[in-house]
């Protein structure tokens, strides 16, 4: 069997030959009536009809040859005659034309005896060589990492791939369509920052020539979507690309997408019942009213009551730990060996009380939050950016929507107090000082803008990435997004 160098030169040779038979190897443009979907639908009889796409398959029966072409809406079936074209062009066509090559064709529809809608070919036009061979359609990529690697492959050999990413532009776009419709601002911040701030997460750093100095790839834009409140956008969103340089499992990944909303005048349980019309309203555009999603062996309601229940009762309801009764991170993670627990955190010593607690419920009991349940009541030290409530200053008026083991949403009334703020991050700031790399940086440019006094607020955030992993019933993130950072080839 040739190797796929010898398979790649037979090709340079064939558009030698396009050019020797005075063909364009490479064509400008071609006019087309109708994608592969619209054709599809056309009644049979239809003529001078127009289409292009790539050949996925090619079988020459003698006079007659059968081909598929594919575009991202789908593919058809062409079907070529030798008294059609003409015997010297029919000659032609097979010698310079492959699998994985681009044709524009000219015919009528029409539906075979088999059912298939098809289209009679009566002249074609070459629109581009594929010098490598296309996987062998049977088996398809099967090595994973060349799926991420080479997604564009796996668009061409996968139908269910292409499915899922016309599924994630389709789900963004019904995020906006309901966020425009309810008379938010869609807005751009900067991605390069000065402070790592807005969450509490490993920021990755770079240098700035032109200033001569390090900056941040933001991991949140959500002190500068708040400034942007205190300017007067009573409703504003972003749909941002975040970095967080953290660990990479089958839910995480350092570079991923992040819907983030903040409303003048709301709290969080505005925005509780907000989240939940919106998830419905995409739900329902998406699959036809159908609002049950079926995931792994589990099919999920979303149409019904979602749960809301406490963080300090959800983890002493599967772990037995009181962590309102540990005021310091050193006596809780004695509780904790104690009780066996052995948490997944690098550098564990080294966590704040926050974290800790974080990769404790990460641990004992998010996996077992399956149906939608608003997690709500964190403590203070998990959430320095929040509201402390009102009866309790030692908890926060924040929410999490958790999905399937996974947190989708994560809200909360926002801090608006600039002394408060500034101690807690001050707070935070003493945390990273100790080795806590996930604490956060203060922003003194933050707490100025916060001094011009700020009205009541509420915020969120959606991991799109998280969110398509469940929605498609995917096993890894990587899967619902089109190229994942990979290592270099070696």
């Amino acid at each position: 069997m040739a190797n796929e160098s010898e398979l790649m030169q037979v090709r340079f040779e064939k558009e030698e030959k396009i050019k020797e038979y005075g063909i364009k190897n490479r064509p400008e443009r071609y006019e087309r009536t109708t994608d592969l979907e619209g054709a599809r639908k056309l009644e049979d009889g239809t003529k001078e009809v127009s289409i292009a796409g790539r050949i996925l398959s090619k079988r020459k029966m003698g006079k007659i040859s059968f081909l598929h072409i594919s575009d991202i809406t789908g593919t058809i079936q062409l079907v070529i005659k030798r008294d059609d074209l003409g015997e010297e062009e029919y000659k032609k066509f097979h010698e310079i034309i492959d699998i994985g090559d681009f044709i524009g064709v000219t015919g009528e529809i029409f539906t075979t005896q088999a059912g298939e809608k098809s289209l009679q070919v009566y002249g074609y036009t070459f629109l581009g060589k594929s010098y490598r061979p296309l996987p062998e359609k049977f088996h398809g990529l099967v090595d994973q990492e060349l799926i991420y690697r080479e997604r564009h492959l796996d668009l061409i050999m996968n139908e269910e791939a292409k499915k899922r990413f016309l599924l994630r532009s389709k789900f963004i776009k019904l995020m906006r369509e309901f966020l425009d419709n309810n008379n938010f601002i869609e807005v751009d911040t900067p991605a390069l920052q000065n402070t790592a701030s807005g969450a509490t997460a490993r920021p990755f750093v770079a240098h700035h020539n032109a200033y001569d100095m390090d900056v941040f790839l933001r991991i949140s834009p959500e002190l500068t979507l708040k400034k942007l409140i205190i300017g007067g956008f009573n409703n504003v969103y972003e749909v941002a690309r975040d970095f967080r340089n953290e660990g990479i499992d089958r839910s995480h990944l350092q570079d991923f997408t992040m819907v983030e909303g903040y409303s003048a005048y709301w709290n969080y349980e505005d925005n509780m019942k907000f989240l939940r019309e919106m998830v419905i309203y995409i739900f329902n555009k998406l699959f036809d009213g159908n609002l049950v999603v079926r995931i792994g062996d589990k099919d999920i309601d979303f149409g019904g009551e979602w749960d809301v229940v406490s963080f300090r009762d959800l983890v002493l309801k599967d772990c037995g730990i009181d962590i309102d009764k540990f005021e310091t991170a050193k006596d809780l993670l004695a509780e904790v060996k104690a009780k066996g627990i052995e948490l997944d955190e690098e550098n564990i010593e080294n966590l704040g009380r926050g974290n800790l607690i974080d990769a404790l419920y990460k641990k004992v009991s998010r996996p077992h939050l399956i149906k939608p349940t608003y997690l709500i009541k964190h403590p203070i030290d998990l959430s320095p950016l929040a509201r402390a409530n009102d009866e309790n200053k030692n908890i926060t008026d924040r929410f999490q929507l958790v999905v399937n083991g996974q947190e989708i949403i994560n809200g909360y009334s926002e801090l608006v107090d600039a002394k408060e703020q500034e101690a807690r991050l001050i707070e935070q700031s003493k945390l990273k000082a100790n080795g806590d790399e996930e604490a956060m940086s203060i922003d003194e440019e933050y707490i100025k803008a916060m001094e011009y006094g700020m009205p009541p607020i509420s915020g969120w955030g959606l991991g799109v990435d998280r969110f398509l992993q469940f929605l498609t019933n995917c096993d890894n993130i990587r899967d619902v997004v089109l190229y994942p950072l990979m290592r270099p080839r070696e």
